[in-house]
């Protein structure tokens, strides 16, 4: 009888033990069934840029938010920039993307050479930094404005990214004819100028740009933007630019500030994308921005959730909406897509 006993307080306690694992993995909310409830992707492709560039170091700061905060594992893929993501959300060959306004503006409307057609199922999510753009030369060039690049060879960025697809748009608008205009990434260019075969180098991304920190510490260099008459040339021609001051001191070879111009960046996606793995990642971008900071400082920008207003007229997923109301945020009406409802 002893013995019977024992086995039932035995049973007893296991029940009690199974019952209290049971709801503490309820009240959790972090089970398997219940990203399965939600439907959430079991894997998204990030497509980020060039390595060495500010939308790399993002990809791997949101694939570690996502398996942090969403139990969604992520691969960061190498990409030309803003317009190559473009074209790879639409053919799903990537789920979660980086975009700058040049780039969202051609493709949204079909303005730019490289769009085939309207590429009107991206949908915007949140906001991220500006992308400035600014040159550098070797100093032994005495180089010091972009109107010194006539007949020069110059390095203007990967092909289908931000730079490589505006800075000869730039050179054109100011009626500049460079030498050979070489389309590589940061990292690349970088290597080529510190092995002499580059004097001049155009970029655009968050800043710091990892590359111009890596050229600055080997030799000595010219940092330079954009402004005054030439600057108002660029943006009557290419109406998606904006002014922008580089703060002295992002660079070690920056003395002073530096006017520029420069293009917004957000996340998208495709309209398709499930709603609540929309909602759940916005909300976690933004409750969670001290780890996109840590990632790369340009997330700073985007630390008010406020800055979605940003965007003024392209689409918003609903997911990203939802979040953004219940914060109270008022978005333009021009942002709500069709299929809102």
């Amino acid at each position: 009888m002893k013995g019977l006993k024992k086995l039932y307080l035995f049973a007893f306690i296991l029940g009690l033990i199974f019952l209290a694992a049971c709801g503490d993995e309820e009240a959790s909310g972090e089970d398997n069934g219940e990203f399965e409830e939600k439907d959430y992707p079991s894997t998204v492709t990030i497509g980020t840029a060039s390595q060495g560039g500010t939308y790399y170091i993002w990809g791997g700061g949101l694939a570690t938010l996502l398996e942090n905060h969403l139990d969604v594992t992520s691969n960061v893929e190498v990409t030309g920039g803003p317009v190559h993501n473009i074209q790879l959300l639409d053919v799903d060959d990537v789920q979660l993307g980086m975009v700058t306004t040049g780039p969202l503006f051609e493709g949204y409307y079909n303005e730019g050479d490289w769009a085939e057609k309207e590429y009107d199922d991206i949908r915007v999510i949140f906001p991220m930094y500006d992308t400035p753009f600014h040159w550098w030369s070797s100093a032994d060039s005495d180089v010091t404005s972009i109107t010194e690049h006539e007949g020069e060879r110059v390095g203007i960025g990967p092909s289908g990214g931000t730079p490589g697809t505006y800075n000869p748009l730039i050179y054109d608008a100011l009626g500049i004819e460079t030498g050979e205009q070489v389309a590589a990434g940061a990292s690349d260019l970088a290597s080529q100028m510190l092995d002499g075969q580059l004097d001049h180098i155009g970029f655009s991304a968050g800043m710091p740009i990892a590359a111009v920190t890596e050229v600055e510490t080997q030799m000595d260099i010219n940092i330079y933007g954009i402004d005054g008459e030439e600057r108002e040339t660029v943006k009557e021609a290419l109406p998606y630019f904006e002014d922008f001051v580089i703060p002295a001191g992002t660079y070690d070879s920056l003395d002073s500030d530096e006017e520029t111009i420069a293009q917004f960046n957000f996340g998208v996606v495709q309209k398709d994308a499930n709603e609540e793995f929309v909602y759940d990642l916005v909300k976690a971008y933004h409750e969670n921005i001290d780890q996109m900071i840590s990632t790369h400082a340009s997330a700073q920008e985007s630390e008010d959730p406020e800055t979605i207003l940003r965007n003024e007229e392209y689409p918003m997923h609903p997911g990203a909406i939802r979040y953004y109301e219940e914060i109270g945020i008022e978005l333009p009406e021009a942002v709500y897509p069709p299929e809102w409802e």
